[in-house]
């Protein structure tokens, strides 16, 4: 068998086990569950913003947190992935991906102990995108010290 015949026998076979989506009804469901998860957010930061003395800024602070701790929650009890499983991207896209990325790894880990499991397999997913963040915003800032 010819490297062409494997490709395309190997092809088939993807072709037959990935699952169909059909991409309206799936665009359809991104869109409203990530704009439902940035509503809540809305009303975490409104909420904040009636506490006597709260900032803008603060609330906005306060409101990304709630966010981030009720998707852990959430991926902790194992609703996030259903979510995630019916919304497709409209769930990773907001801050709340971002959390169930890094919780997912911890959870999946705890076996392994608190150190080696937890603590270094939390960052597996998150961890290179927080590490080229961190590069990024030290490259930006250097350029824009030096200009």
């Amino acid at each position: 068998m010819n490297i062409k015949e494997r490709d395309k026998k190997y092809n088939d076979y993807l072709e037959a086990k990935i699952p169909k989506t059909k991409p309206w009804p799936t665009l359809f469901h991104a869109f409203w569950i990530g704009g439902l998860i940035c509503l809540i957010g809305e009303i975490f930061k409104d909420l904040f913003l009636l506490i006597p003395n709260m900032t803008e800024e603060n609330a906005g602070i306060f409101e990304s947190v709630s966010i981030i701790v009720l998707a852990s929650i959430l991926t902790g009890f194992g609703l996030y992935d259903k979510i995630g499983a019916y919304a497709g991207a409209g769930s990773i896209v907001p801050i709340s991906g971002f959390s169930n990325s890094i919780t997912s790894p911890a959870i999946e880990f705890k076996r392994e102990g608190l150190i080696f499991g937890l603590c270094a397999k939390m960052f597996i997913i998150a961890g290179p995108v927080i590490v080229s963040g961190l590069v990024a915003s030290i490259v930006v800032g250097l350029i824009y010290f030096v200009f």
